[in-house]
């Protein structure tokens, strides 16, 4: 259907997304109502459903879909079966419609989501096709056998066959109504009632296999989860029988479903409402059955929303008041860092709460192991505010428990202050937490023990993204690993970009065991060589295709000094994603057979994907390597990231100290040529320039209006000498250095070469770059389109590297000596004579200076057009033989 040809529809009835029987059964009853309204289907994925709706009710009751709708033409909204906003999102383009009105019919409790309406009937009733069957039968209206069907198919199924304690005397009276109306009870039987398939006897039996019993507050429930790529049909239906078959009074069944997690709820018990529980993670429904579908979150993430959600609402007994050390033992913000050595030594403490000087507000937590570090880099003067944790949790002393597991356990935070207001009262500790959970240890859902909810198995998404080569390379490093008896993992950028669906073939692995020896026994396999880095422990497996595979020890790296190289040290994948430089790239992928593509995740790197931010993982992270403030700017303007409020502090904070003098100029030279190998390196040096990173390099580097104009030039040139693919590739960091020291006086430059740690040959080369540059720019000021020959700017260009006659060409205002230098770039420096010293050997000329002269005379002939052909070329050349022997007599 064309958008001209759109159905203009004065009134639109319609359901919640995810349509149930009574849904559909509800918009058929409210046509009745509404006979001119036009009815959108939301959509289903009940496979049963689906089936009855194509084969009858399409035909039938004449549904639309809503893209065959003109949203604009919509005057009235009917929505059945819910009042939510949010479970109506396929027709949202009507809701921002001026002068909408809106009628409700529903039987659902209230929320804060629910719309505004100029008609509302809500009865807590069974089912809303028996309030919508009230309203018909007040207009004494009949139905056909088909209709009252349908609508009892509605009734059937939210009573559960008149089995739920939400069922009403409303729905018995309605059903028996229907009855009169021709309701075939055959057809509602073989819809409801039907046996199993296989598939579906799999799906209950895997439902069961993962169920588990926790005890609640004193209420037993029961969660089981099942995780499959495609959709599971009649899920519902499932957890029904599942119910019945273990006599089951609560349940909550999680299914990962493709890229969705499904929650069905369903409860016998009065002290449980399943309908609040799953209003609260964007579903709805009632207390005794409710269901959910959740998207862009994993199936544990949603598990432990629902834990938290159940130990929040069921029986709430345990709150913080009970557990928390008051009043607690703190230190001002305006103390050092030896200062908080010495009081945290002296009560044996982990973590110290900081409140503001003067006051009880909490300002911070400062960890012994960082204020230790702090000192031993020679910073115990340094002020709490710079180093301590301003990112933290609080909590009330109403709280309960499972929030505060959520936080200590689930968020990895030892420390939780306790608030009044903003008044600090007390805190808990982990140790507090655990020795409380010694005696109850049910009470911690698998979801939040540490090491389990950091992994999940992203296998299909390793299949999708990675090239055959690559995924045969990895099994084959796992199934060796498995044969030595070594966990080995993928880690790094190579599985950020899986996440984020960017290619990357950079193979880093790490391997619980004897790295090297691995390296050599996978070179071997393969085929390959190895380089072995002993003191690193560390080896690089290059194979006969040419990829490398970079193989490490795990292992936990410690700084001596700031700045300083790191020292290793054997340890475990966690230690050795620990010395990562950000979350995101501190992720590891399991690669042995049987646990292939399970995600590694200890400090919340999916989170900052998700949230697309950049943190550090621990407070002195700049202090130890400040080149990592120049890493986190590079990942920031690379995947569009923003450096997270934290990180920043602490970048602020290492310029402050000053940092960048202890760095040595070859590591800062190393990660600018990074920067500067980016596809946008302009914007990683404005960011350096905002920070102050610049001038703290270098105050002759500090960025000025023109050298970033300069700079933006050469970015664009750059991107178009790249898009020709021509011979040679440039080395893009000579190319922006020289737009970072362009204006830097000749007698200065060399401060600026000698602080990035050049070479003797680098600045002796840059240096006379620069000069062929300023004497190419006073020749280009005379060179004239039309007057001037192409052969004098082929003599001007040719003795200088692509990367000057670049930045010759970004320097350039005028257009004609931009494009004649684009000209010379594409096409005239491939150009070549036809005559060859041989030639000249031939016409009887001994060799010597003369050869070059004359060659250089036939070259200038060719690119003017004078001599294009080898017979003019010798024809040239034997003249000038001529001439200059002619000019050597008559000065002799």
């Amino acid at each position: 259907m064309t958008k001209n040809s759109k159905i203009k529809a004065h009134t639109v009835i319609t359901a919640h997304a995810n349509a149930d029987f009574d849904a559909l059964a509800s918009m058929v009853a409210a046509s009745k109502l509404y006979p001119d309204a036009v009815l959108v289907f939301p959509g289903s994925q009940e496979k049963n459903l689906r089936n009855f709706f194509i084969e009858s009710t399409t035909y039938l009751f004449n549904f639309k879909a809503f893209k065959d709708i003109d949203p604009k033409s919509v005057e009235l909204l009917v929505v059945v079966d819910t009042r939510q906003r949010s479970r109506i999102p396929h027709v949202r383009p009507v809701l921002d419609n001026p002068d909408l009105r809106i009628h409700l019919y529903d039987h659902h409790p209230d929320t804060d989501d629910d719309l505004v309406s100029e008609k509302s009937i809500v009865k807590d009733w069974g089912s809303t096709a028996t309030i919508l069957i009230s309203e018909i039968r007040a207009q004494n209206l009949s139905l056909s056998s088909e209709e009252a069907t349908l609508l009892g198919l509605g009734i059937y199924e939210d009573t559960g066959s008149f089995g739920f304690n939400t069922t009403t005397p409303h729905d018995f009276e309605a059903a028996g109504w229907l009855k009169s109306q021709g309701m075939d009870l055959e057809v509602i039987s073989d819809l409801l009632s039907r046996e199993l398939s296989a598939e579906q006897i799999t799906n209950l039996g895997e439902l069961l296999q993962n169920a588990s019993n926790y005890d609640i507050h004193g209420i037993d429930v029961v969660i089981t989860e099942i995780s499959t790529d495609k959709f599971v049909p009649d899920f519902a239906l499932l957890v029904h029988k599942l119910m019945d078959m273990e006599s089951i009074k609560v349940a909550f069944a999680l299914g990962r479903m493709g890229d969705r997690i499904h929650l069905v709820a369903r409860s016998k018990n009065p002290d449980v409402n399943v309908g609040q529980i799953c209003s609260s993670l964007g579903g709805g429904g009632h207390a005794v059955a409710a269901s959910a579908t959740v998207k862009d979150k994993t199936l544990s993430e949603v598990r432990d929303d629902l834990f938290a959600l159940l130990y929040s609402q069921i029986n709430p007994e345990i709150v913080v008041k009970n557990l928390m050390s008051s009043p607690p033992v703190i230190i001002e913000d305006d103390r050092s860092m030896n200062e908080a050595v010495e009081l945290m030594t002296r009560y044996g403490l982990k973590d110290v709460p900081v409140v503001s000087a003067g006051t009880m507000l909490c300002v911070g937590i400062m960890g012994h192991k960082t204020a230790d570090k702090a000192v031993s880099h020679g910073l115990g003067e340094m002020g709490l505010s710079e180093y301590m944790s301003q990112k933290f949790d609080t909590v009330e002393a109403k709280t309960d428990l499972y929030r505060v597991m959520e936080i200590i356990l689930g968020n990895r935070q030892r420390m939780l202050p306790v608030v009044d207001g903003e008044k600090l009262v007390g805190v808990i500790t982990r140790t507090d937490l655990m020795n409380m959970l010694i005696d109850e240890p049910a009470r911690i859902p698998d979801s939040l023990l540490p090491d389990r909810r950091r992994e999940r198995n992203i296998g299909s998404m390793v299949n999708n993204r990675l090239p055959q080569a690559m995924l045969d390379l990895l099994k084959a490093a796992g199934d060796l690993g498995n044969e030595l008896g070594w966990e080995v993992y993928a880690v790094g950028g190579f599985v950020r970009d899986i996440l984020l669906g960017r290619p990357n073939l950079d193979l880093d692995l790490v391997v619980e065991g004897d790295g090297i020896s691995f390296a050599r026994k996978l070179a071997s396999r393969l085929g390959g060589r190895v380089k072995a880095h002993t003191k690193f422990k560390t080896a690089v497996v290059v194979l006969d295709d040419g990829q490398r595979v970079d193989v490490a020890t795990a292992r936990l790296e410690y700084y001596e000094y700031p700045a300083a190289l790191p020292t290793v040290e054997l340890s475990s994948i966690k230690m050795d994603l620990y010395r990562r430089d950000f979350t995101v790239n501190a992720l590891a992928l399991r690669i042995n057979p049987g646990r292939f593509g399970q995600l590694v995740d200890f400090f919340g790197a999916e989170r900052d994907i998700r949230n697309r931010t950049i943190r550090v993982l621990h407070s002195l992270s700049f202090v130890e390597d400040p080149t990592r403030i120049l890493r986190a700017i590079r990942f920031e303007r690379r995947f569009d990231f923003q450096i997270g409020g934290q990180t920043m502090r602490l970048i602020k904070n290492a310029l402050n100290l000053e940092l960048f003098s202890k760095l040595s100029g070859t590591r800062i030279m190393h990660e600018l040529q990074w920067i500067m190998d980016e596809e946008d390196p302009i914007s990683c040096l404005n960011r350096m320039e905002e920070l102050g990173i610049m001038e703290a390099i270098h105050p002759l580097l500090k960025l000025k209006h023109d050298r970033v104009q300069v700079l933006m030039e050469l970015s664009k040139v750059h991107n178009w000498y790249k898009l020709l693919y021509l011979e040679p590739e440039i080395e893009p960091w000579k190319l922006y250095i020289l737009g970072l020291t362009m204006g830097i006086k000749r007698d200065q430059i060399t401060q600026v070469t000698k602080r990035l740690h050049f070479t003797k040959k680098e600045e002796r080369d840059f240096l006379q770059l620069r000069n062929q540059i300023g004497d190419a720019l006073m020749k280009l000021m005379g060179w004239k389109e039309g007057k001037s020959k192409l052969s004098r700017l082929y003599a001007i260009l040719h003795p200088i590297p692509v990367e000057g006659i670049l930045f010759l060409m970004a320097r350039s205002k005028k257009e004609h000596i931009r494009r004649n230098i684009s000209q010379y770039l594409a096409r005239l420096r491939y150009i070549s004579i036809d005559v060859s010293g041989n030639d000249l050997k031939e016409m009887g000329l001994e060799p010597g200076p003369v050869y070059s002269l004359i060659l250089d005379k036939l070259m200038t002939a060719k690119i003017d057009g004078t001599a294009e052909t080898r017979a003019l070329q010798l024809k040239l050349a034997k003249h000038l033989s001529r001439t200059l022997a002619s000019d050597s007599d008559s000065e002799s």
